[in-house]
């Protein structure tokens, strides 16, 4: 049987992130579960795989158990399959951020850009006004990305802010729209872009993977394949996962 493998974050506010690393951990050890987990002081970050029952159990208790105390309910989710466990063990670390901008006074609890639903992307990034900017790494742009899409050319996330201090301006580049994986990425850099001048900031709801699972193969405008960090390396339309052919990276 596949294994059932849940990508999820959520802002939030979890000044007592220190204290939930223990007990998450003994949570999704004990329903089998191989993965990694990032807590910081600003939300949650993972990427889990395991048994149908033991995906949703480990999710419910996120949302709806103790020990977060509802404070992740509006936990952005997406599943997916592997073929066979995507991970080598568990993992559940905690960071001064979930996705790292390297800019503590963003806070997408705050402001964040517009979200806009797979349905609506294509339209969206079509529009002759419309700024595409793919806010993943160089390496993961390579392997696919969205038609017409501006690679910042970056190595991390981090450097996103010289990307945007030296190549946008908000007097020129009126409308943005934003993508990456999963949705947290262009999620924080949406918030960043808000704080220094810029108006109208969009950012692909769920990221890749939700509308790779919503668009079918005929109306795409992405071309190419999805990187993940997992041994299955990249997903395609409809994330079916696609044949391993060197190695992951973490």
């Amino acid at each position: 049987m596949p294994l059932k493998v849940a990508a999820f974050y959520q802002f939030a506010a979890l000044p007592d992130f220190g204290e939930l690393r223990e007990p998450l951990r003994v949570i999704a050890a004990g329903l089998g579960l191989k993965g990694s987990v990032l807590l910081a002081h600003e939300g949650i970050n993972g990427t889990v795989a395991g048994s149908d029952e033991s995906i949703d159990a480990f999710i419910g208790e996120l949302q709806h158990g103790i020990l977060f105390g509802g404070r992740l309910g509006n936990l952005e989710l997406k599943f997916s399959t592997a073929s066979e466990m995507p991970f080598r063990r568990l993992k559940i670390r905690l960071k001064k951020e979930i996705v790292t901008l390297g800019d503590t006074a963003v806070d997408p609890t705050q402001q964040v850009g517009t979200y806009v639903e797979p349905s609506d992307w294509n339209e969206l990034i079509a529009a002759p006004d419309t700024l595409v900017i793919d806010t993943r790494n160089a390496f993961e742009v390579a392997m696919g990305t969205f038609e017409g899409a501006v690679d910042p050319g970056i190595k991390s996330f981090g450097q996103f802010k010289e990307f945007a201090a030296q190549k946008l301006d908000p007097a020129k580049h009126k409308r943005i729209a934003m993508f990456c994986t999963g949705g947290i990425r262009c999620e924080k850099a949406s918030a960043y872009l808000l704080a220094h001048g810029f108006d109208e900031v969009y950012h692909l709801k769920g990221g890749i993977l939700r509308y790779l699972d919503g668009i079918s193969e005929h109306e795409s405008r992405w071309r190419g394949e999805c990187f993940v960090f997992d041994e299955r390396v990249a997903l395609g339309h409809g994330l079916r996962q696609r044949q391993r052919n060197d190695g992951a990276h973490e």
